[in-house]
């Protein structure tokens, strides 16, 4: 997907051409920098426009206007801001979605004079971040154009009281909105084109970042005994993978924290094969990794300061006669062992090496990680949260103001020692499945087994990540979910 968006930041002045985008509370009165462009009479012109068109201000609402002979613009688009209630839980990056979506393939001039609202150059930012994400599509495949796409590039020239201010808050989050893009596009990819080995190749791109990135095959995988990881992938012709990535932003001394990904490229269920319906969607199933490589993306971009690793594992899931089957033991790189009850519930085997991995090689100060792991999550949460399980309640604390900040939230669920016990095997240390019943915390209460003391946290993102509800600033499949909580979890709290 290229991107056809142009964005400036510019003082107040007069708009000549094009959109002129103004915002409107309630009462349809638009704030004083507005009236000075547009006269007393605009005033009469929106309340007209708004009786005619039932407009009433609400929060993310729109209106187009074509412009009288007297205003030298071609339209004007007033977008709601909503009541009192409504403007203390502003979105901004929703209300730049909502900018883009009305003026696509235009130029429009977007006067930030927002009635009730004194927004910082933050904000401002917020509201570039979202047009931009508004604007993504993925059509690469597609050999035919649609009759109905708005084609050409959009520009949008941010009015607002600081321009510079403007500007450099923008550089800082143009990068977090390329790594959402970096996810989005992995997740659509289809899975005949994105395998382990390729998903590794767009992991190393980071490079040109200055991200150190290391990939390990299968002879370094089972020489370092990561056997759950590559038991997973022994049914498919395509080598795991694990991708280790470095952004080294802090001092030396500083001790890193961790991001992991769930990274299966298609999950076909393997011998506890899933049905055909909707099994289209498995492409998506590494999404989890699709996040930390966009994570690490936007930390690299805007140079974060502190040293973070992020780790993804990938493989493919598939059922030919070397699967592993239901009933066999696996030995983790822990020297744990695994009774496969489910050859679907494959994503926990792949982390818990992972995880361990990471833990006792680079001694993280956390370890966050993200995966499509279960149904069960989407049964408790729809797709409106996801699935938060930690062992650190400062931790699961800071993730969830970050969701509420970003828009992507989380919920705590339990985790607690009746679902460690609920996993317990006659045959092994443990099971990788026990049942519908609680699957979703069995699932966390595993992973927990393979981080030992240091704090964690497990973001079930089943439901958000892929097929997500559509909004002002995801209108496709993948939300490239994860990328904005977690930066924002850095930003706020784990940089020097």
């Amino acid at each position: 997907m290229a991107d056809t968006l142009k964005i400036e930041f510019r003082a107040f002045e007069a708009a000549d051409g094009g959109d002129l985008v103004i915002f409107v509370g309630e009462n349809l009165k638009p704030g004083p920098a507005v009236a000075k462009r547009l006269g007393t009479a605009a005033n009469g012109l929106i309340a007209k426009a708004a009786a005619a068109e039932k407009f009433k201000g609400k929060a993310k609402s729109a209106m187009t206007i074509v412009a009288p002979a007297s205003v030298p613009v071609d339209r004007i688009v007033l977008v709601g801001l909503g009541g009192d209630k409504d403007l203390a839980k502003t979105d901004y990056a929703q209300l730049g979605g909502v900018v883009a979506g009305k003026v696509a393939a235009r130029t429009a001039t977007v006067v930030v004079d927002l009635p009730g609202l004194e927004p910082t150059p933050k904000n401002v930012a917020d509201m570039a971040l979202g047009a931009r994400l508004r604007g993504y599509s993925f059509d690469r495949y597609k050999t035919k154009k649609d009759d109905n796409a708005v084609d050409g590039a959009t520009t949008l020239l941010f009015q607002v009281a600081d321009p510079a201010a403007a500007k450099k808050a923008h550089k800082a989050l143009d990068g977090v909105a390329t790594g959402v893009i970096i996810a989005r596009d992995l997740v659509n990819e289809p899975p005949n084109v994105l395998g382990p080995k390729e998903f590794a190749a767009r992991a190393e791109a980071l490079s040109k970042l200055g991200v150190e990135v290391e990939i390990l095959n299968e002879k370094a995988l089972e020489k370092l005994g990561l056997r759950a990881l590559l038991a997973v992938g022994q049914g498919s012709e395509r080598e795991s993978r694990v991708a280790i990535m470095r952004w080294n932003g802090g001092k030396t001394s500083d001790q890193p924290i961790a991001f992991v990904g769930k990274g299966v490229v298609f999950d076909s269920g393997g011998i506890s094969i899933k049905p055909g319906g909707g099994m289209e969607d498995m492409k998506g199933d590494m999404a989890g990794a699709a996040c930390v490589v966009g994570l690490m993306h936007a930390l690299a971009s805007r140079k974060a300061k502190a040293n973070v690793i992020g780790a993804i594992g990938l493989v493919e899931n598939m059922p030919d006669g070397n699967a592993q089957r239901p009933g066999d033991i696996v030995t983790t790189m822990s020297g744990q062992t695994i009774e496969i009850i489910n050859t679907d519930a494959e994503g926990r085997l792949v982390l818990a090496d992972v995880l361990w991995y990471v833990q006792d090689r680079f001694k993280p100060k956390f370890i966050v990680n993200l995966a499509t792991l279960t149904g069960a999550i989407l049964v408790a949460l729809a797709q409106e949260y996801a699935g938060l399980f930690s062992n650190n309640d400062e931790l699961a604390e800071r993730l969830s103001v970050a969701g509420n900040e970003t828009g992507e939230r989380v919920w705590r669920m339990p985790l607690g020692p009746e679902f460690d016990k609920m996993i317990e095997s006659k045959f092994a240390d443990m099971k990788n499945s026990a049942g519908r019943l609680g699957g979703s915390s069995t699932a966390a209460a595993l992973l927990q087994r393979f981080v030992n003391d240091v704090p964690w946290a497990h973001l079930d993102i089943a439901g958000t990540a892929m097929g997500s509800p559509q909004s002002e600033i995801n209108k496709g499949w993948a939300s490239g979910w994860g990328v904005r909580l977690l930066d924002r979890l850095v930003h706020d709290h784990y940089e020097r």
